[in-house]
């Protein structure tokens, strides 16, 4: 077996961080001593995973052509999910590790979770797996972004040239819906879909007057309008968790960041970010009595190829 194959089975089962921890420098070393001198351990494990990363996206597509497990070409995998059997996907986010910094109850049996802004599935899947009742909400199309209507149309276009898509559908196919059913069904699992926007979300939509936990991953900075949306998700929540980004707000005062600019440069789908007094404001004004933050995440986001740093912050009632 070459390198690239067994370092990308190490890959599957234990991540990229796994390969690393394990111990295993025969699988190391060759890359490892072609490597700049003097990096930090962060910069070469950069470096380790721009390396293996081609090859265990390819291991992947393989193993799901050997197994007959449908067609796959062009799926965007946002998500690292790991569906058994050495079978996981490359998704640009590996979050496996960072999981005890979410700090989600080890066993959630009984308990009904909405999961917003599911992508690839890892969290309402990880929700299930811990034994709760889940429902994962995403949009019913990409034209459902919040985005400024100047440029939506043109957005559009270079995702669906991107992912060679030749009508709207196909690319939110393989972009959103496709690989969250690939997961779905791969797993076995029972977790419901509901599509719909994050501003339309009733008990009615969601089939749940009010859930144990509403886990909002990664989505405020994406919305126009951050305090409508905690507005709507407030009433069907005893308990929320939000993953969110710090780093470009001041400490001081309570300040809503507007970071989109005057015109689209990199990213088009980044409006707003609370510090941390702003949010916590915020979600005590619709009802929440306890906010805390509770732990830190850091990954590497692949292709991007650069370290994100996530806050984790826990309200309940």
């Amino acid at each position: 077996m070459r390198f690239h194959q067994r370092a990308a089975a190490v890959i599957a089962q234990e991540g990229f961080t796994g390969l690393l921890k394990r111990g295993v420098r025969k699988l190391v070393k060759p890359f490892l001593h072609r490597t700049p001198a003097g990096l930090s351990a962060e910069d070469r494990e950069k470096v380790l995973q721009q390396a293996l990363f081609p090859a265990a996206v390819a291991s992947f597509e393989e193993e799901v052509r050997r197994r007959n497990l449908g067609d796959i070409e062009h799926f965007y995998w946002y998500h690292t999910v790991d569906l058994g059997k050495g079978l996981v996907t490359p998704g640009d986010y590996d979050l496996r590790a960072e999981l005890p910094a979410y700090h989600f109850p080890e066993s959630m049996h009984g308990w009904k979770v909405l999961d917003v802004g599911s992508a690839t599935g890892f969290f309402a899947f990880e929700f299930e797996r811990r034994g709760a009742e889940v429902v994962s909400v995403d949009l019913p199309s990409l034209a459902d972004w919040d985005l400024v209507w100047s440029e939506r149309e043109s957005l559009l276009k270079r995702l669906m040239a991107w992912q060679q898509a030749s009508t709207p559908e196909e690319l939110y196919w393989r972009h959103v819906e496709g690989p969250f059913q690939f997961c779905h069904r791969a797993l076995g699992s029972r977790v419901r879909r509901c599509l719909s926007r994050l501003y339309d979300l009733t008990p009615a939509r969601t089939g749940v007057d009010c859930f144990d936990l509403v886990f909002l991953g990664d989505v405020l900075g994406h919305l126009f309008s951050p305090l409508h949306a905690l507005n709507v998700l407030a009433p069907l929540a005893r308990r929320m968790v939000i993953s969110i980004d710090f780093s470009a707000t001041p400490r001081d005062g309570c300040v809503l960041v507007y970071g989109g600019g005057e015109s689209p440069v990199s990213d088009s789908r980044s409006w707003f970010a609370p510090n941390w007094t702003c949010l916590r404001q915020m979600l005590k004004r619709v009802g929440f009595t306890d906010v805390r933050v509770v732990g830190e995440s850091r990954v590497l986001v692949r292709r991007a190829w650069v370290w994100m740093d996530r806050v984790i912050v826990h309200a309940s009632r």
